[in-house]
């Protein structure tokens, strides 16, 4: 059984970092779609940044030069590495992952537990 599990969220005071981790167990054959999303209070759940085809990296506009997405492939762990943070950055973040696990098997959308950023201005 595949699974996402997340680290890294907590308290922090505008300006500062925070690294997100999400670590992917289980058997994982392929993977895709990889990405990472946030949910206000009140708000829909949003892209935050993206892996897209061609090896591309796709971001939400109010946090590009700020944000940073990375996965390793080894450990299969994705990343997010947030600087410059604001208050406005305040959400839960998840992780997600298109995942097929056996050659015949379908390929599913997996999501992480959510973790909590909160920036304090």
């Amino acid at each position: 059984q595949v699974q996402l599990v997340e680290s890294g969220g907590g308290l922090v005071q505008a300006g500062g970092s925070l690294r997100l981790s999400c670590a992917a167990s289980g058997t994982i054959l392929t993977f895709n779609g990889v990405g990472w999303y946030r949910q206000a209070p009140g708000k829909q759940r949003e892209l935050v940044a993206a892996f897209i085809s061609g090896g591309r990296i796709n971001y939400t506009e109010s946090v590009k030069g700020r944000f940073t997405i990375s996965r390793d492939n080894a450990k299969n762990t994705l990343y997010l590495q947030m600087n410059s943070l604001k208050p406005e950055d305040t959400a839960v973040y998840y992780c997600s992952e298109r995942i097929q696990s056996r050659p015949s098997a379908t390929v599913n959308q997996y999501w992480g537990q959510g973790t909590q950023v909160t920036v304090s201005s």
